[in-house]
């Protein structure tokens, strides 16, 4: 629980309430076959208690704020998306800890909305207009620098760039999928990794991370091992890949495999908290 000195001089709690009704929100958008008319009916009826919470008095410190944003955010008019652009920077006005992507992303959204160009870069569409490709919304690119963009958590405009194109790669998933073998998936993504920028999968080191955790989530031991042991070749330097084959490693009970790795994710980075934590475990008697 968060806690903040209010304007009276008290202290005020989070309004339990209000953070129920954002997990909600993002709960009902994780969920793998999303009815979306069922959806905007209940984000409708979350918006009205947002409203009535706010004329009650009850919407007061930053965490608060914070989470009316996330519930504007969703409506589909100019009202709630200024809302939500309000209600991010009130929060980020009394706690600047807070992630402050969610404002960037409200401001585009809100521009967006009103049928101007986005400013920061967070909104992409994939509709009849883009031929059903993923393209980023258009931009007005000379308002935000890209310093600011880092300062919100948003790529800078090469990064955007890039991620649309990986937005538009087919999924390494999908050729698992069709094939129904992992030494030809093995196989296939050292293709793409080697064909770099004009690879037709996405060969990132998030992507095979991902994938590796689709396989490790479905008891798919070996072949997640498999996959995660790649990621790690394939991206010698990156300090998750180890962290995420000494998991998998842990899980098929090979402690000194799980050690080593963790080892070399922490020297590749040692702010790695997770290797920390988990070198610290391996190694009590």
């Amino acid at each position: 629980m968060i806690f903040f000195i209010g304007y009276l001089g008290y202290t005020q709690n989070d309004n339990t309430e209000l953070q129920q009704l954002a997990d909600a929100d993002q709960r009902a958008r994780n969920m793998s076959d999303i009815d979306w008319q069922m959806l905007n009916k209940e984000d409708s009826l979350r918006r009205v208690r947002v409203h009535e919470l706010m004329a009650q008095g009850k919407v007061n410190t930053a965490k608060d704020h914070f989470n009316a944003g996330i519930i504007f955010q969703h409506g589909n008019d100019t009202v709630s998306s200024t809302l939500a652009v309000q209600s991010f920077k009130t929060a980020l006005d009394l706690d600047g800890s807070l992630n402050r992507w969610w404002y960037a992303a409200a401001v585009d959204r809100d521009l967006m909305r009103k049928n101007q160009p986005q400013i920061y870069g967070t909104q992409f569409i994939q509709d009849a207009t883009t031929n059903g490709k993923w393209k980023r919304y258009t931009i007005d690119a000379s308002k935000v620098t890209d310093e600011e963009r880092r300062y919100y958590s948003v790529e800078t405009l090469a990064e955007q760039e890039e991620k649309e194109r990986l937005m538009n790669q087919k999924t390494i998933e999908a050729f698992y999928a069709e094939t129904q073998s992992i030494d030809q998936t093995i196989a296939e993504i050292k293709n793409q990794h080697s064909n770099g920028s004009l690879s037709a999968y996405n060969a990132s080191e998030e992507a095979i991370n991902n994938f590796g955790y689709t396989l490790m989530n479905k008891n798919l031991y070996e072949e997640a091992l498999k996959v995660l042991e790649l990621n790690t070749k394939l991206y010698p330097s990156a300090f998750n890949t180890f962290d995420s084959y000494g998991e998998i490693l842990l899980k098929m009970n090979k402690r000194k495999a799980a050690l080593k790795a963790y080892k070399k994710s922490l020297l590749l980075n040692p702010k790695n908290e997770n290797a920390t934590e988990m070198i610290k475990k391996l190694t009590q008697k």
